[in-house]
């Protein structure tokens, strides 16, 4: 068998009720030069038994059992079973639109190395989608439509993790799945923003997100929000913290709290600044709380502004970037 233009690379767990229509989904895929690599981590269900059917009746498909615990320890032996030129990620329990690896590969071939192709997503489920995760595809779809998924990285992960197509070389060069940091797609969203590569977007739906009450992404310690903010401020303090500019927290809500003590516990100094008069003038982390129109005398500075919710008006945001000139970070 000759090596395959692109490695589909799949962990899976107990996903019984719905590979079948994962896999037909990529079976039918308009292109047919793929490999998919799944890597089963310890289902107690058929998963493994139904994958291995499929295995047997084409030769594209690898089925594998992991040898530790966890998606990172399955993404890194999918990939090492891989050969593709190009790599590419599936959830076990999406579906594939009909041309999606045609039109991400078509992408990345016309614009080289050095990109990511990425597409437009769309949640389902069969008891209806939440707002929350309505909102988060519609912020994802806008940043695709527009290239510009890297410019708001430090709101939520701007690069869906089922979704994107890179050159194995350029995964590679961006650390591929070696580093055991969670959430791991997030993790390595800022590791290719961090290599400098442009978004290469197919502006429609290509993946359709499956979304139910034990998904992942909802049950597992693993994708906390408190996992968000460590990396946040990791990857903040490596790719863009400037030494030059005083930096500043703005909020002292319960993540603006967890942004102060990471800080402090990496021995970087800053200023806080919040409206709220019982928490003005106190100690926290070693620093004093100030009043929020402290900051506006400010000429240059680097904030890290701590907002809850994609509920937040608009003007605040406009407020902060109306009387300070800085680098500006959302970190929640």
């Amino acid at each position: 068998m000759n090596k395959p233009i692109v490695s589909i690379l799949m962990p899976m767990k107990n996903a019984e009720a719905f590979i079948e229509e994962c896999v037909e989904s990529i079976l039918h895929q308009t292109l047919k030069d793929w490999e998919l690599v799944v890597v089963d981590d310890h289902s107690e269900d058929n998963s493994f038994r139904i994958l291995l059917d499929y295995s047997r009746k084409d030769q594209r498909i690898k089925v594998l059992k992991n040898d530790g615990r966890g998606i990172i320890k399955a993404l890194q032996k999918a990939y090492g079973a891989s050969s593709g030129q190009y790599i590419s990620r599936m959830d076990a329990d999406d579906v594939m639109i009909l041309d999606k690896l045609e039109l991400m590969l078509e992408q990345l071939q016309s614009k080289g190395k050095g990109h990511i192709a990425v597409g437009l997503v769309k949640y389902f489920s069969a008891a209806g989608v939440g707002n929350g995760y309505l909102q988060y595809a519609t912020w994802l779809n806008k940043l695709t439509l527009s290239a510009s998924n890297f410019s708001d990285i430090y709101k939520e992960c701007s690069i869906p993790s089922p979704c994107w197509m890179i050159h194995r070389t350029d995964f590679e060069l961006c650390g591929g799945f070696e580093a055991e940091v969670y959430p791991e797609d997030y993790d390595l969203a800022f590791r290719f923003r961090k290599k400098g590569l442009k978004i290469a977007a197919v502006k429609k739906v290509v993946h359709l997100w499956r979304d139910y009450p034990t998904r992942t992404s909802r049950t597992d310690e693993h994708y906390s929000d408190n996992r968000f903010l460590d990396l946040k401020i990791r990857h903040f303090l490596e790719q863009d913290y400037d030494t030059d500019l005083p930096l500043v927290i703005w909020g002292a809500g319960h993540r603006g709290k967890k942004i102060a003590r990471l800080l402090a516990e990496n021995g970087v100094a800053f200023e806080w600044f919040c409206n709220n008069p019982k928490k003005i003038g106190r100690e926290i982390y070693g620093t004093y709380l100030q009043d929020l129109s402290r900051l506006f005398e400010k000429e240059r500075a680097q904030v890290l502004v701590s907002i809850s919710s994609f509920h937040t008006p608009k003007k605040i945001q406009s407020l902060i970037l109306e009387f300070v000139q800085h680098q500006y970070f959302r970190l929640s």
